[in-house]
């Protein structure tokens, strides 16, 4: 009796250690894989999502996979549209967004042969839940040397969507580097106002906000909040001041006021990612990428210098090699 028992709760273990295991079952080939991306708004919106979907079609192309999405899915509707896809049986769900780790993180607790992949995400409370964050921080201390570069008042006003750990850290260093790139050029007043759309996709509400803080003096501004960007552009291309900007290439948005943009290169992203899960290796945890990875593209206008290309340029070399540590400029680690 007493080796039976013993024997069966072997057994249990072992069962136990399995579920724990990466949960991706190898296919014959890449397009045998069933795989969605969810996003909260258009792939249109020349911004977040149109950056996340570029790399679901790049990530198609180079790998065969045959990836599919759903599109401006409802906070109210994230769980659902989670249990939808792992319910038929994909093996790897994406999401685009930050706003979708509680979700996730929930859902994934039911189904431990589906991976959950928060693109953005933070939090991994299980084995199949595997975030990858592009160290964005990475990607406004770049925008920050643009800014402070063509800064005429070194007045720098920044919008988030919502004041979450990541968006705080990559404001942070933004607003400190363009304040400090502003006062080594000799603008002394340098200093930076910060404020929160609590939105991703209110575009009266960013040019609304964004008229404000020009109306105070702003004469350079950066916005992460994807759809309320749009809004602050028009804002800033009708009041005359520049704008830095960032995820996507806004360059063409409004020529002469966005003078640069730092592009989400997430062609490379996804790529990598699904990679890294068709190997086994995207596992419970936060899978990080930056700088170093070629996931930040500065894309520029004829308004920046050549002098400004080469300083961004070395930049990238420093915090590629650890020279520079950003991580220092961020307010709470």
């Amino acid at each position: 009796m007493k080796r039976s028992l013993i024997s069966a709760l072997i057994c249990l273990a072992a069962g136990s250690l399995a579920i724990a295991a990466a949960p991706m079952v190898k296919k014959a080939k890449p397009s045998d894989y069933k795989i969605v991306l969810i996003l909260p708004g258009p792939i249109n919106d020349q911004s977040w999502n149109a950056t996340n979907y570029a790399g679901l079609v790049q990530c198609n192309k180079d790998l065969g996979t045959k990836m599919e999405y759903q599109e401006n899915v409802q906070a109210s509707d994230y769980e659902s549209a989670f249990r939808n896809y792992a319910e038929r049986g994909y093996d790897l769900i994406m999401a685009a967004g930050t706003q979708f780790d509680t979700s996730a993180n929930k859902v994934a607790a039911s189904y431990p042969k589906t991976t959950f992949c928060v693109v953005n995400g933070m939090v991994s409370s299980g084995p199949n839940v595997a975030p990858i964050f592009p160290k964005e921080y990475e990607a406004s201390y770049l925008a920050a040397l643009l800014g402070g570069a063509v800064t005429t008042k070194g007045q720098f006003a920044t919008i988030g969507g919502f004041p979450n750990k990541a968006m705080e850290a990559l404001l942070d260093v933004y607003e400190k580097t363009a304040v400090s790139v502003a006062k080594k050029r000799g603008i002394a007043d340098a200093k930076a106002v910060r404020a929160y759309a609590n939105s991703w996709d209110d575009v009266a509400l960013g040019k609304q906000m964004t008229s404000t803080m020009i109306d105070k003096g702003a004469d350079v501004m950066f916005v992460y909040a994807n759809q309320v960007g749009l809004g602050a552009i028009q804002a800033a291309k009708e009041k005359g001041i520049k704008f830095i900007g960032f995820s996507s290439n806004q360059n063409d948005i409004a020529p002469n006021t966005v003078v640069a943009s730092v592009v989400f290169n997430f062609s490379t992203f996804y790529t990598w990612a699904v990679k890294k899960y068709m190997a086994g290796s995207l596992d419970g945890k936060v899978h990080e990428g930056g700088i170093a990875e070629g996931i930040f593209v500065p894309v520029y206008t004829p308004a920046i210098s050549q002098a400004t290309k080469d300083t961004v340029a070395a930049a990238m070399k420093d915090v590629t090699s650890g020279k520079t540590n950003l991580k220092a400029l961020i307010v709470n680690k």
